[in-house]
This record gives C-alpha cells, sequence and structure tokens, in this order.
C-alpha cells in the first residue's frame, strides 16, 4: 500500500524549500481532492507558491466534459516552456483524465514528470520525489483505492466552508459518463468517520460543510441501509457549532422521503438542492440508462416544496443527447418550465470515448445542438431571473465569501451566498462594520438578475424602506470569522480583527478579503473556475 510521507521530501540539496501549485479542472470532486492533494505535499514539506512561478506545478483533471484534453494539452505545452527555464521543475497529471489516458499523457507530453490516477491520490509526494531520483517520468495508475481520500491530509481553501466526501466512486451504468470506470465503484465511509471529519472542520472554525459523492444520496449501499443518508443528514446538521449542511449530487432514482423529512427537520439542512434532471424526455432518459423518469422526477420537486417551501433547486441538463428529437427536447423545456428551476447547469452532449452513448449511431449535428442548447438557456435565463426577482423585499442571512463577487471591487460590494445557496451582492453602508469572510450579514434584496441579487443600502433609503436604518444591515461576528482572522494575520500578517472590522467612516472602495489558491464555495456540482461548459 502506498503512504503519505511524513518525512520532509521537498528539500533539494541547497537547503531551500520548494513550492507547489495545484490547478483544478472539473467539478467539486475534483476541487476537494485537489484540496488533499495540496495537504499530502505540504505534509511532505512543499510549501504553496502564492503567485511565484512554481517549482512542482500538479494538474488535477476531468475527462467527463469535450474540452477536458483540450485544455490539459494546451496547458501542458505552456509549461513545457517554463519547464525549460526553470531548473528542477517538475510537473504531475492526475484525477480522472490520468486514469483514463494512462500513458497517453506522456506520449503526448514527455516533459510530464508524474502521472497518477484517482485512486492513489497520497502517492503524489513520493513519485515526485522518485522522478526526481531517477531522473526520469512515473506513472502509477492503481484500479481500486489505496487509501479513502479522506483519510490523507488536507490544505482547506476556506475557513468557514468545507467539503466532506461520504462516498466516493459509482454504481450507475449512465451512458454519457465515464465516471465509473475512472472512479469505480461506490464505496462508504463509515458514518462515525464522517462526523468526526465534520466535527474537526467545525472545531477549526467552519460553519458551513457540503456532504459530496457521486451519488451522495445512496449512502449506505455498502453497508446495507436504505435509509442512511437521511440518519446522517440529520447527525451531522446535530453537531454543535455546525450552521449550514448542504449535500451534492443525489441521483433522483434513490430520492427517498425519509431524505426530504431529514432536510426539512434539521434546522441546520440548508433550503437548496441540486438535482440532475439531464432530460425531460422518458424516451431519452430510457436512452441513458437513468432509472427514473420525468413524473417521478417532477413528483420529488413537488414533495421537496411542500415540506420546504422556499427551497431552490437547481439542475443539470444535457442538451443533443444521440436520438434526441424536436419532440424530445420539447418534454426538457416543459419539465423546465414546470420545475421553476433557480439555475440550471446546461451542457452540450459530446462524445466521450469508451461511453456506450459515444459509440451510438444517430449523433445530433452540432448546429442541432447548439441552436437548442440557445433555446433551453433562454428559457432559464428568464425562470431564474422571475424567480430572484421573488425575493425582492426579502431578508435573507448571507454567509460572506472571500472570492465570489468578481466585480466586487469596481461596484464597492461584498458578496456571499444565501440559505438557500442564491448569490448575493451586498452594499456596506457607509459608517457600518465590514464583514469577515465567515461572518453572516443580515440584508434586505433590492434588486436581482439571473444568476444573483443585490441587497444596496442606497436602494433601500430611496425605496422608504419601512425598517429602521440600523436594522436593514446587521452583522453576526461569528467562530469562522474568527478564523479567517487567525489564518490571515498567520499567513501574511494583515490587520488585527480590530483594525479589519472597525466602523468606517465611507463606503468602503475595496475590502480585502483573501485570495485563495482554489475557490471554494457552496456552489452546485460544477467548479464555477472552468470553462469547461
Amino acid at each position: 500500500m502506498t503512504t503519505v510521507a511524513t518525512t520532509p521530501l521537498a528539500e533539494p540539496v541547497d537547503g531551500s524549500v520548494r513550492t507547489y501549485e495545484v490547478r483544478t479542472f472539473g467539478c467539486q470532486m475534483n476541487v476537494h481532492d485537489s484540496e488533499r492533494l495540496s495537504g499530502s505535499l505540504e505534509a511532505a514539506g512543499y510549501v504553496p507558491a502564492d503567485g511565484v512561478e512554481a517549482d512542482i506545478v500538479v494538474i488535477n483533471t476531468c475527462a467527463v466534459r469535450e474540452n477536458a484534453d483540450k485544455k490539459l494539452y494546451g496547458t501542458l505545452g505552456t509549461l513545457a516552456g517554463q519547464k525549460k527555464k526553470h531548473k528542477g521543475m517538475q510537473i504531475a497529471v492526475g484525477g480522472c483524465l490520468a486514469q483514463k489516458d494512462r500513458s497517453v499523457i506522456l506520449d503526448k507530453a514527455p516533459w510530464v514528470d508524474v502521472v497518477f490516477g484517482t485512486h492513489n491520490m497520497g502517492a503524489l509526494p513520493t513519485l515526485l520525489e522518485r522522478a526526481r531520483h531517477n531522473d526520469e517520468a512515473q506513472l502509477e495508475i492503481l484500479e481500486s483505492l489505496d487509501v479513502f481520500p479522506s483519510t490523507l491530509p488536507t490544505k482547506r481553501d476556506s475557513t468557514h466552508s468545507g467539503w466532506v466526501s461520504i462516498s466516493v466512486g459509482c454504481n450507475n451504468t449512465c451512458t454519457f459518463c465515464i465516471v465509473p470506470s475512472l472512479r469505480g465503484k461506490e464505496k462508504d465511509r463509515r458514518p462515525g468517520d464522517v462526523l468526526a471529519e465534520v466535527t474537526s472542520l467545525v472545531d477549526d472554525g467552519a460553519v458551513e460543510v457540503t456532504l459530496l459523492g457521486q451519488n451522495v444520496n445512496s449512502y449506505g449501499v455498502e453497508f446495507g441501509d436504505r435509509f442512511a443518508f437521511g440518519k446522517l443528514l440529520r447527525a451531522v446538521g446535530a453537531i454543535p457549532g455546525l450552521e449550514r449542511v448542504r449535500f451534492t449530487s443525489p441521483h433522483p432514482a434513490s430520492f427517498t422521503s425519509d431524505v426530504i423529512a431529514a432536510m426539512a427537520e434539521t434546522p441546520t439542512v440548508m433550503p437548496q438542492l441540486h438535482m440532475p434532471l439531464q432530460s425531460g424526455s422518458d424516451r431519452v432518459l430510457k436512452a441513458m440508462r437513468r432509472s427514473y423518469r420525468s413524473e417521478k422526477f417532477l413528483g420529488i420537486i413537488d414533495r421537496v416544496r411542500a415540506a420546504m417551501p422556499d427551497a431552490a433547486i437547481s439542475t443539470d441538463i444535457i442538451v443533443g443527447f444521440p436520438g434526441e428529437t424536436e419532440d424530445d427536447f420539447a418534454e426538457t423545456l416543459r419539465v423546465v418550465e414546470r420545475s421553476r428551476f433557480a439555475s440550471a447547469f446546461t451542457f452540450q452532449y459530446s462524445v466521450r470515448p469508451g461511453t456506450p452513448a459515444g459509440e451510438m449511431v444517430d449523433q445530433i449535428p452540432k448546429a442541432v445542438v447548439q441552436e437548442r442548447f440557445e433555446r433551453l438557456t433562454a428559457l432559464q435565463d428568464r425562470i431564474s431571473a422571475e424567480e430572484n426577482r421573488r425575493q425582492v423585499g426579502r431578508r435573507v442571512e448571507v454567509l460572506v465569501a472571500a472570492d465570489e463577487g468578481r466585480k466586487d471591487a469596481s461596484t464597492h460590494r461584498l458578496s456571499g451566498r444565501a440559505e438557500d445557496s442564491r448569490l448575493v451582492h451586498f452594499e456596506v453602508p457607509a459608517g457600518r462594520e465590514v464583514p469577515r469572510p465567515g461572518d453572516v450579514v443580515s440584508v434586505r434584496v433590492t434588486d436581482a438578475a439571473s444568476f444573483f441579487l443585490l441587497a444596496d443600502a442606497d436602494a433601500d433609503a430611496d425605496a422608504g424602506a419601512h425598517d429602521a436604518p440600523d436594522s436593514l444591515y446587521e452583522v453576526r461576528r461569528t467562530r469562522a470569522g474568527d478564523a479567517w482572522d487567525r489564518a490571515q494575520a498567520a499567513s501574511c500578517g494583515v490587520p488585527s480583527a480590530t483594525e479589519a472590522t472597525s466602523a468606517s467612516s465611507a463606503r468602503p472602495a475595496r475590502v480585502s478579503l483573501g485570495l485563495p489558491t482554489i475557490r471554494v464555495s457552496t456552489t452546485p456540482i460544477y467548479s464555477p473556475t472552468d470553462d469547461l461548459r
């Protein structure tokens, strides 16, 4: 069994410490894996590059979407030039595409030093040292898990929120998906191990966790308890100090009433659900080997909303699956209109080699797929805008994030997620306390667009809001905010908490909220930092 190095491997002959950077392509499972990779590297003595050119560049890949390999090899081509000028630089490629392509990566990019798969992330420090010592590339791809990823050291990139894997792998056989062949059959963690990790996160200051699994609600299949996920939700939700619990992504076929009850009856489980639809056509769902039909999917949504009327529901949809007719696509539009999703991740079907759908003869022409995709996104954008406008006037509790609003500096706003996971950009009124990442602010929604809500102080004043001015904006300092202060002070000597959060005499032009290496948030399953959709 490969083990994580516990003695420093990263110290060269000259005594300097080697730096690393992890680049993540793909979904939230990849993002969480990258936290494990970072933790393993730091346990072995490497330190983050923090913006300078790294000695070690690790690329954690995705294989689900069409452009994944193009993005990888384009990045490797750029790194080849850097490596020629950077003495001792090493490049490692891991994750789903590495598991799939194996030696192909070294054939196409022989300057890569290490290729490792999804089942042996903990071996990375050893493989890097072996490649350097032997002066030759190392390829290690295991067919089954070496150690469960959550037993590896972790470098968390958010002090207030964290991912917790409860299972890895997948037992389904969706014809469009390559994940089961890359991640293996589902393996579930013991409940006690999950609760211990969540408790550890809370002890470190986190107030929010997201439970992860390829089919998160089928948790318990390995030890024969079909009600295990609902029980786990209740148990996690009862951990003292934890304020927000989320999970992604459940499979409609495994979505049971006890899970809905657990969501509704556990105050810390947030009113949010991300559940992939993929298609609204029963005929296409059958061809996809999705073991549910549209009416079952809609029935789940109805029951969730009956139990949690304010729940925001999001989904994934594939357009242009082989054989999809105009009537099939019309069914998808019907289900989307009926579901009133808060948001949707929409994808144009692309052939993934090694999947049954890739061998189907009735592939849809690109122009047809594009036209349907545009119709679907226009519909969903309209629905999202309508649903978001329904939030105007409501008070929302926003968990302030470190890096959610890309335009915050120019708009003089800060950003975070409401309890239902909607993105909220809010203004700090003149003279009021500036929250830290991890603090919670209570604000009134003043405007909305398809992808976010706004809470502006001037709009409240212009509208003659009936609430007392002081109650329109409230800050609750949290343990997570304290943890962010400690992390910033330890890493870069930022001003103390008292200085950072003192009342200002004018609205801030820009508030420094830190720059995490990997963006971590509670948006639904796909990482918003890649461009693979």
